[in-house]
């Protein structure tokens, strides 16, 4: 069989993640990546070897005139570089929501690529990038087959009672409904669970992506039965720069009395509030810690109790709870966090070991701990070229 070799694009706003994978027959193997960052300001482009060692470090000082493009096409070249004697067997884009009809990957056309469009309103901070990326790649790249595969997807089979809202039916006929986001996540998460814990992954499980997006999973058997994000991608915990869950009156309350218009509102809701808002100081996890702003300390409390608070929930969907998994920025790596986390959750009978939590170690509960705690390494690019190989050898 042809030696062949997958990228996985996960674009955002002023940055744009991307892996390498090579395929020999049905096996994946990590062959590199990085992040091409400060796009429209300062460009950078950084890559690493699969085992973590630095590879390229390319900077375009004042951006020098490069489009989003062409800094693509900078990285298209420094790519077949990498991977010589192999063809690009497909791209794979992460694309944050699939609405009702898209929960499969599935090749990029034109019509997709439409219907895609017309859901920008229910991801507007994600999708419009997820979509720019991809527009130039299948420019760049115009023989090369395009995988579409969406956040929303692991979601898709939620019981209905978790998934509707309590909105006159007439809109639910429209599509409005809870959705679920950081579906490729929680895939990672029941895949990597199904290996290293069959027992654990055949239970009832939290996942949670804590990142400067967060959220939380309910997985049974390693299907999703609930999620704290629903419609849009605001709902639920607490975020960087996001609110998360807030009283409805709230935001009727700043339209009527504080004279904010609807873009106000959403500037306010997604750009503004979480981590950022109630500390005043940053939406870096790892800036409040080091900070000794009382209202670092405060912002860093809130952000655990709403986790822990939406964590609760989630267990009477499940009704119990076995395990709980950390991943993504925060939850691989802030040992503090998952402390905070844990301690509201101890009448769960769950309890950490400060020395595996301390050093991010695969298992940080005690054996003793009625639940089991694990921390599993967010990997949504592999997800995506696992996805994105699939779809095009079944052509």
């Amino acid at each position: 069989m042809m030696e062949t070799s997958l990228i996985s694009i996960n674009a955002g706003s002023s940055s744009i993640k991307f892996a390498l994978f090579t395929a020999d027959g049905d096996s994946l193997a990590h062959a590199g990546g990085g992040k091409l960052e400060g796009i429209g300001t300062a460009p950078r482009l950084t890559a690493f070897a699969a085992d973590g060692s630095p590879l390229v470090d390319r900077h375009w000082p004042g951006g020098n005139g490069e489009s989003h493009e062409s800094l693509l096409a900078h990285l298209l070249d420094w790519v077949k570089g990498q991977l010589p004697g192999r063809t690009l067997a497909a791209v794979g884009h992460r694309i944050v929501h699939g609405g009702r009809h898209f929960h499969r990957p599935r090749r990029v056309d034109d019509t997709l690529v439409a219907a895609l469009e017309q859901l920008v309103p229910l991801a507007p901070l994600h999708q419009p990038h997820n979509l720019s990326a991809l527009a130039a790649l299948r420019r760049l790249l115009p023989g090369v087959p395009h995988v579409a595969c969406f956040d929303t997807a692991f979601h898709h089979d939620m019981p209905e009672t978790m998934a509707r809202l309590p909105l006159p039916r007439r809109y639910a006929e429209k599509g409005m409904r809870r959705y679920g986001f950081h579906g490729l996540s929680y895939e990672h998460v029941a895949h990597s669970l199904a290996t290293t814990d069959p027992a654990l992954a055949s239970g009832r499980v939290i996942a949670a992506h804590l990142g400067n997006g967060a959220s939380l999973c309910a997985m049974r058997a390693g299907k999703s039965i609930d999620t704290s994000m629903g419609f849009t991608a605001l709902e639920g915990l607490m975020m960087g720069t996001r609110t998360g869950s807030i009283d409805p009156g709230v935001i009727l309350h700043l339209i009527r009395h504080e004279g904010l218009a609807p873009e106000e509102v959403e500037q306010l809701l997604y750009r503004q509030s979480g981590l950022l808002g109630v500390s005043g100081v940053s939406s870096d996890m790892r800036a409040l810690h080091a900070c000794t702003d009382p209202h670092a300390e405060e912002a860093i409390a809130l952000f655990a109790w709403r986790a822990a608070r939406e964590a609760g929930g989630l267990m009477v969907a499940l009704g119990g709870l076995d395990g709980i998994v950390f991943t993504a920025g925060i939850g691989e790596n802030d040992p503090d966090m998952r402390a905070r986390i844990a301690a509201h959750l101890a009448f769960t009978g769950l309890r950490l070991c400060a020395h595996a939590n301390a050093r991010n170690a695969a298992i940080i509960s005690t054996p003793e701990s009625r639940v089991i705690a694990r921390v599993i390494p967010a990997d949504e690019e592999l997800m995506i070229a696992r996805h994105s190989l699939a779809v095009v050898r079944k052509g």
